[in-house]
This record gives C-alpha cells, sequence and structure tokens, in this order.
C-alpha cells in the first residue's frame, strides 16, 4: 500500500465509519481518560490515552510489521490527538 493511501485510509475511517460509531473523537477519548482515571487512580489525560493507543500498536507492529492495519490505525491516532489542541484548551 502507497503512503497516500494509509494516509487516506486513516482519514476516512477517523472522519466516516469510527466517528459514526463512537461519536466525537475527543468525547470518546475523553471518557476513556475518565475511566481510566478511575481505574488507575490517577488523572489520566486524553493525550495519555492517545499516547497508550499509540503504543499499543507499536507493540503489535513489532510483533507483525507487514500488518498494515496497525500502521493506517496509528495514523488516525495520530491525526486525532493532533486534533484535540483546541478542545483541551477549552476544557480547562
Amino acid at each position: 500500500m502507497k503512503r497516500e493511501e494509509i494516509l487516506q485510509t486513516a482519514i476516512g475511517l477517523i472522519n466516516g465509519d469510527r466517528a459514526k460509531d463512537y461519536g466525537d473523537a475527543y468525547e470518546n477519548h475523553k471518557r476513556i481518560a475518565e475511566l481510566w482515571s478511575v481505574v488507575f487512580g490517577i488523572k489520566v489525560t486524553v493525550y495519555q490515552v492517545i499516547l497508550c493507543l499509540i503504543l499499543l500498536k507499536v507493540a503489535r507492529l513489532i510483533y507483525s510489521p507487514q500488518k498494515t492495519d496497525s500502521w493506517i490505525d496509528l495514523a488516525g491516532y495520530s491525526g486525532i490527538g493532533g486534533s484535540f489542541e483546541e478542545k483541551v484548551k477549552n476544557d480547562k
């Protein structure tokens, strides 16, 4: 798969099916952060959620570096995390 295809596929997922399935990405990751905060007993941020999900994909890629789906998801998580700046400012 070409790099443009990987990025376009990631864009399609985070702006299409994933958005429809899970709602607003920031609100979804904020909800995950709140739940993880309870489980771990510390404040978890939306950025930490994104970083952990990226590391999950990295761990999978260490085992299966040829798995295109994980590369697509990495691009998607990067796009999602990078888009949070304004929303994080407004939450404070």
